[in-house]
């Protein structure tokens, strides 16, 4: 993948442009770390698993912070430990803790989905705004779903949190019209990871390899990566309002093909 906005991979870390990605301990935002540094980006892997971070920003010549975008004085710390202009802020942070019926659903299982997709990303936007001012040319991609456009069975608080992703997205690339600050959201479909359904369910793994039984070719935390790092290497003048991924086996959120 080549792009105007990025060159070549460099060991000068003061040279290269800065991306930050929360969630990068695993899965999609592991991936993406991979994909922005194999752009040239010096990345800035956000977690809370220090020695998974640690391990991945040693891999990519990156750099590990801690940090939980639940708490706003991790943040903080965060912003604080970001040394100059950011030109892309990746917030990835994010994930669905249960599969119940509104009727039965954990009224705090649904404050803490609200917490991390949409209040976490509120507060790691707002943090790292003037950094990515600074820049004079930044992308802001925010994780969505296709929960986030179509409601489902059992999945109520995790949609209603992804649907509030997108509209963050929107409100904020009409707030910020004028400003060197692109907007995009990038929705995947089923995406088979190690870790999202299996924290979905509880730790149950038979729940959690149900999900993809039988789907050929479910997407990879790789091929939303991929997406990510497409958008983050357009022209400065080029704005991906949304890019929505699923498998060729998903035709819809309620359409899947198993064979």
């Amino acid at each position: 993948m080549t792009s105007a906005l990025t060159s070549p991979p460099t060991s000068d870390p003061a040279s290269r442009r800065v991306a930050v990605v929360t969630g990068a301990s695993s899965g999609i935002g592991a991936a993406t770390a991979r994909a922005l540094a194999g752009e040239g980006f010096r990345v800035v892997c956000a977690a809370r698993r220090t020695d998974r971070i640690e391990a991945l920003a040693a891999e990519i010549d990156g750099l590990a912070v801690a940090c939980d975008v639940t708490s706003a004085e991790s943040v903080a710390g965060l912003a604080a430990a970001v040394d100059g202009p950011v030109h892309v802020l990746v917030n990835n942070a994010g994930g669905a803790f249960d599969a119940a019926s509104v009727e039965e659903a954990d009224p705090e299982l649904w404050r803490a989905m609200y917490d991390v997709n949409v209040i976490g990303l509120l507060r790691v936007t707002q943090a790292l705004l003037p950094a990515l001012r600074e820049s004079g040319d930044a992308v802001i991609v925010n994780m969505g779903s296709t929960a986030g456009r179509v409601a489902y069975e059992n999945g109520g608080g995790y949609t209603a949190a992804k649907h509030g992703t997108q509209v963050v997205t929107e409100t904020l690339r009409l707030e910020l019209l004028g400003e060197p600050i692109r907007i995009s959201e990038v929705a995947p479909g089923l995406v088979k990871t190690d870790e999202f359904a299996l924290v979905r369910f509880g730790g149950d793994r038979a729940r959690a390899d149900a999900v993809y039984d039988g789907v050929p070719g479910p997407l990879l935390a790789a091929d939303v990566a991929d997406a990510v790092a497409w958008i983050a290497t357009r022209p400065s003048h080029v704005n991906i309002d949304e890019l929505v991924i699923r498998p060729r086996a998903q035709a819809a959120q309620h359409k899947l093909y198993r064979g």
